[in-house]
């Protein structure tokens, strides 16, 4: 039976102030009676527009009416077959921008919580059943993936399916790249992103942490030793800053090292070797998801004031709605129409933040307004840190030591969009040290996209 409702089934949310001062998952997982009437607002449409819109082709009308059914572990195996990293996604992926956009429940009212749906399915083999039985072929070929990030991640879930032994490189001390050092736990719990780790694991795939490739090894050294084929999906790393004056004054960082010292770091516990000597008026510049998560992670070590700063106004902002929203309701105040030209101190210490006061002038080719300042009015912040979220780029190292690749002048890898081919045989790269910093999902589709390749490629030259 149709559940005709125009409104998604209620989530339940950790306690405002909870939240306020802890790293605790603030969304909760649906309920099994939720679940399934959520299900049921599927119209099983036979023209799928939503598995359209999602980037790695999940059959997304079968797998849900496989819960409304309640076959939890079929569900599972429908989501399996084209994303093995199904928890993750249906916690930070953009769903209301890809897969719930084109949902025809999304004309009258509320699109189908297709992402919801997905992380209830994935929690229940996590935490309720045991995770399917994976039998891989045993196969010679061994294949290198520089980076544990999602396209990695992806790439080798793929490949260790089809067979290959697959051998991970990462250059951080753990695993996860950007889902572990720029994703707080209040919306990626540690507990989960070990859990689909582990999974690739026990499917074969090896992970060595603490290897630098372009210093620790070469792709040249990776060949030599044995590797038929090499992924590079290293990311795009490397914060970029606004070159304003005051820049460099003690309180501005990087949404980036804000958010690895507390990830990684656990910099919001004094006992730890680097904690975070607390400010009491933070701001935030920037208006993406990166910007909300630094945001929403200076509420919870404390800080009296934080502010985001964003150049566009809300419509425009990248982020998504429901973080901005889950900003809101965690005391996060938004300034809009603003932009820094200036960071301001006192013995080499931040003490403000001088903006120039924006307005909207018609629309870019992308839809989003374009901004121009108002001559001469000018604000103050006043702010003891300064947190800079302005999107960021690809690391040079590989394009000063890999002479043999070709980067454009961004030093991203200049690979094929369809087959993630680079100008070395057998190398491939694909996700962000392609594109330039993207969405998760998308580096994830980069991986999917590689993997097949590869295969196709080794197979037709075995």
């Amino acid at each position: 039976m149709i559940n005709k409702s125009k409104f998604k089934e209620p989530i339940q949310l950790l306690g405002k102030e909870e939240r306020r001062t802890g790293f605790k998952e603030v969304e909760f997982t649906l309920t099994d009676e939720n679940a399934v009437k959520e299900s049921l607002r599927c119209l099983n449409c036979k023209s799928s527009p939503c598995a359209k819109g999602c980037p790695v082709g999940i059959d997304i009308p079968k797998f849900i009416k496989c819960v409304s059914q309640g076959l939890i572990s079929e569900a599972y195996d429908v989501i399996c077959k084209s994303n093995f990293l199904p928890s993750i996604c249906g916690r930070v992926c953009s769903q209301e921008k890809q897969c719930e956009a084109r949902c025809v429940k999304g004309k009258i009212g509320d699109p189908v919580a297709i992402g919801r749906l997905e992380k209830y399915v994935a929690d229940k083999m996590i935490y309720c059943f045991q995770k399917r039985e994976v039998k891989t072929l045993k196969e010679s070929k061994k294949i290198a993936v520089i980076g544990s990030g999602p396209s990695g991640l992806t790439c080798a879930g793929e490949l260790g399916h089809k067979g290959y032994k697959v051998d991970v490189f990462e250059a951080l001390h753990t695993p996860g790249g950007v889902l572990a050092y720029g994703i707080p736990a209040f919306r990626l719990p540690r507990s989960v992103l070990e859990s689909e780790i582990k999974g690739l694991k026990e499917i074969g795939v090896r992970i060595f942490t603490n290897m630098v490739i372009g210093k620790t090894l070469s792709i040249d050294d990776l060949f030599n030793k044995g590797y038929n084929a090499v992924y590079i999906a290293t990311g795009a790393g490397l914060p970029k800053f606004m070159e304003l004056p005051g820049e460099g004054l003690a309180g501005v960082c990087s949404a980036n090292e804000f958010l690895t010292r507390i990830n990684l770091m656990k910099a919001y516990d004094p006992k730890f070797d680097t904690p975070i000597k607390f400010p009491k008026k933070v701001v935030v510049v920037g208006g993406g998801n990166v910007a909300i998560d630094a945001a929403r992670s200076a509420v919870r070590l404390g800080a009296e004031k934080v502010s985001v700063i964003y150049r566009r106004g809300e419509s425009d902002m990248p982020a998504r709605k429901e973080e901005i929203f889950h900003a809101r309701e965690e005391g996060v105040e938004f300034v809009f129409f603003k932009t820094p030209i200036e960071f301001f101190g006192e013995n080499g210490i931040l003490k403000g933040v001088k903006c120039a006061c924006m307005k909207q002038e018609g629309k870019d080719n992308l839809g989003r307004s374009i901004v121009i300042p108002i001559s001469e009015e000018k604000i103050y912040l006043e702010a003891d840190m300064a947190i800079i979220s302005v999107g960021n780029k690809v690391n040079r190292l590989l394009c000063e030591s890999e002479t043999d690749l070709s980067f454009d002048k961004n030093n991203r890898i200049i690979a094929d969009k369809i087959t993630t081919r680079t100008s070395r045989k057998y190398v491939y790269a694909g996700g962000d040290a392609v594109t330039g910093a993207a969405t998760v999902i998308l580096a994830m589709e980069a991986g999917k996209r590689a993997a097949n390749q590869i295969d196709k490629d080794l197979s037709s030259n075995a």
